[in-house]
């Protein structure tokens, strides 16, 4: 007689199932319903295949598609895997490498046949139309455990060289797992070797509810001195409603894409001689300006002290600091010795000593800190830098200006005493609250709780994540409104953080400040501060940012905004354009009152028709522009056309500038006098 498991249900219900049982026999006991609906299920939190027999007593969740977080992934997953089916099915001689799901879809890394052209664009129709007819077929996904030696003979008789290599360096004794798509061993079954899950078949994909969007480059393992593959790009969701929804977003998120406004703004521009670098033209400087002024404002009302720290510093101090062993590959660095500039010869010689770029600016903060001694009655200590960093970042994840080489961080460090922590940080929640409503965003709060490679005791993780907690819960933000949610294993290397995550007006969200409470960089750079007793101390250190980067954030603005940034942020505030030539003085008129108000203004008194003036400046995001003939001329008003608006505005010039002014007024400014 079977062994029986008690197995436990989210309703509080126990039923008893014989050894050998899974969640989908619990599915069909519980009715035929459910059933049918069943896609995974999670036993004792792990979500597992259906399939998955029980090992004993569990706690057993059942997953359908309306647990989405879940259905997504999985669908996403098994996306995927149909996608390298069908390419192999159409292209015998591929080779597959892998494919992981995304945030909003899959990819699988590939290698095309000697005998063609690596794919491009033009290969996606057909490989769609093959994976349909995969998904049509409702072929079971069956999972099966094989050893290590068995993947490789399998994966080298194929010619599969890059899984054969994984399979390789895979550990003997773990449990190795394929997942076949079909029924295992017979004509038409494809292979894979995966952790899972997966759903119960291919059958259970929406195949109108995905679509290959896109091929790129990539390298084996990411290493540009590996083999070369062809990436192959899809979305996929569980219905057709939910892709047509995504790709209206992809299409509306094109329009707003950064890199074109910034082109047709005269914003800035990038070029292959400072690869990740952002060659800032005079109207995007002006955006950057508005907002370091707007945030040197903010820092000098929360009681901040602005610093300037070295570019380049001593590798042992990253040494010191523990970033050279975590952060290395990521870093610029560089000899600290005169190059060889003799024709023969190594320009550096092997005896050269290291430096490096900072990726980062708070060891040099630090050791501000430590210069002279302080005292318990100096803390908080508030260090600011607008700060530029660089970061060795592969070619080809740069992206405009959301990911660059170089950047600049509004970047402080706060040193504190262990009973300063909660409110200090809650100080800057109240902070950073005022300053992403200014903005007119919306945001989420999470907490990154201490990752699986770490520096520090488990005491320290303990502390830091709790006084995070406490602190998020006195500013009234830990709550469902704000979108608080913590997240294991995301911490960084020496301190748990907490995050926010802008929404921005198509829906997309971003993460960009962040305060992180750390005991671990003060400890291992040898801070101290006297306390009250006359002993040293160690300082806590709050690593704390708001934009996170200029860059970055100045690109999620001009995105988020579709290039019509607010006034106040906008290169050129006003254009002042005439209708005829006899309008030309009270147009310099116009723009002298203007620019004495404090307004970005300039003047179009081109010969050519006043539409042509209006569509020019439309596309180019110019918030007013004030049109003069001779009229108002001679009645010293101005028409006023706003960007966005249907119809213009006749009003006296007084009234326009005043208008103007008020906008033109960052938002922390306004009901102050100048």
């Amino acid at each position: 007689m079977s062994e029986m498991f008690k197995i436990s249900l989210p309703d509080g219900s126990v039923r008893e199932m014989p050894e050998g049982s899974t969640p989908a026999d619990v599915a069909a006991a519980i009715g035929p319903g459910l059933a049918k609906a069943a896609i995974a299920a999670r036993i004792d939190g792990e979500l597992v295949d259906l399939t998955r027999p029980f090992a004993g007593d569990a706690n057993l969740a059942l997953v359908t598609s309306r647990d989405e977080a879940d259905a997504l992934e999985l669908a996403r997953h098994d996306y995927a895997h149909v996608l390298a089916e069908a390419v192999q099915a159409l292209f015998p001689g591929t080779q597959i490498t892998f494919g992981p799901a995304t945030d909003d879809g899959f990819y699988y890394d590939v290698m095309a046949p000697e005998s063609r052209e690596p794919f491009s664009m033009d290969d996606l129709p057909a490989i769609e139309e093959k994976m349909r007819e995969i998904i049509k077929a409702d072929k079971p996904l069956v999972r099966e455990v094989w050893s290590r030696q068995q993947l490789i003979e399998r994966w080298t008789s194929e010619g599969e060289r890059f899984k054969a290599e994984w399979a390789a360096e895979l550990p003997e004794g773990e449990e190795l797992t394929v997942y076949w798509s079909g029924q295992p061993g017979s004509q038409g079954a494809w292979l894979d070797m995966c952790r899972g899950p997966h759903l119960p078949s291919t059958g259970k994909l929406d195949p109108a509810a995905f679509k290959l969007t896109r091929v790129s480059g990539a390298y084996w393992r990411g290493d540009q001195k590996n083999a070369q593959l062809t990436r192959i790009y899809g979305t996929g969701w569980l219905n057709k409603k939910q892709l047509n929804e995504h790709l209206t977003r992809l299409e509306e998120a094109a329009k707003r894409d950064h890199r074109r406004l910034g082109q047709e703004m005269d914003l800035f521009h990038l070029q292959s001689e400072a690869h990740g670098s952002v060659f800032w033209h005079p109207k995007g400087y002006v955006i950057w300006r508005e907002l370091e002024a707007y945030m040197r404002r903010a820092i000098d009302g929360a009681g901040y002290k602005e610093v300037k720290t070295p570019q380049v510093m001593d590798a042992r101090q990253w040494e010191q600091s523990g970033h050279w062993g975590k952060y290395r590959e990521n870093m610029f660095v560089i000899p600290d010795e005169v190059p060889n500039v003799e024709d023969e010869g190594p320009i550096v010689s092997d005896e050269a000593e290291w430096m490096a770029l900072k990726p980062m600016n708070c060891p040099a903060h630090l050791l501000i800190f430590r210069q002279g001694i302080k005292s318990y009655r100096e803390l908080p200590l508030r260090i600011y830098e607008n700060g530029c960093c660089h970061r060795n970042e592969p070619h080809g994840a740069l992206h405009g200006l959301m990911r660059v080489r170089q950047f600049t961080q509004d970047d402080a460090h706060i040193f504190c005493r262990e009973d300063q922590i909660v409110a200090e940080v809650r100080a800057f929640c109240e902070l950073a609250d005022r300053v992403y409503k200014d903005f007119g965003f919306t945001y989420a709060i999470k907490l990154a709780l201490r990752p699986e490679k770490r520096f520090g005791t488990e005491e320290m993780w303990d502390m830091a994540e709790t006084e995070l907690r406490n602190a998020v819960s006195d500013a009234g933000l830990a709550t469902p409104e704000y979108g608080w949610e913590e997240l294991p294993g995301e911490g960084a290397f020496y301190a748990p953080k907490l995050e926010w995550h802008l929404t921005d007006a198509i829906g997309r969200t971003w993460q960009v400040g962040t305060i992180q409470s750390d005991r671990v960089l003060p400890e291992r750079l040898d801070a101290s501060y006297i306390g009250e007793d006359g002993d040293r101390h160690r300082p806590i250190m709050l690593h704390r940012a708001i934009f996170g980067s200029y860059e970055r954030f100045i690109g999620i603005l001009i995105e988020h905004f579709a290039g019509k940034l607010p006034v106040w942020l906008a290169p050129v505030q006003a254009v002042v354009a005439t209708i005829v030539s006899d309008a030309d003085p009270y147009a310099y008129e116009v723009m002298e009152k203007l620019k004495a108000a404090g307004v970005r203004v300039e003047t179009d008194l081109r010969n050519e028709k006043i539409n042509y003036k209006v569509r020019e400046h439309s596309l180019k995001k110019v918030p007013h522009l004030l049109v003069v003939g001779k009229r108002e001329a001679e009645e010293g008003t101005v028409a006023l056309r706003t960007l966005g608006a249907e119809h213009q505005k006749v009003m006296s010039l007084d009234e326009a500038i005043a208008l103007l002014k008020a906008e033109a007024t960052a938002p922390d400014l306004r009901g102050k006098d100048a």
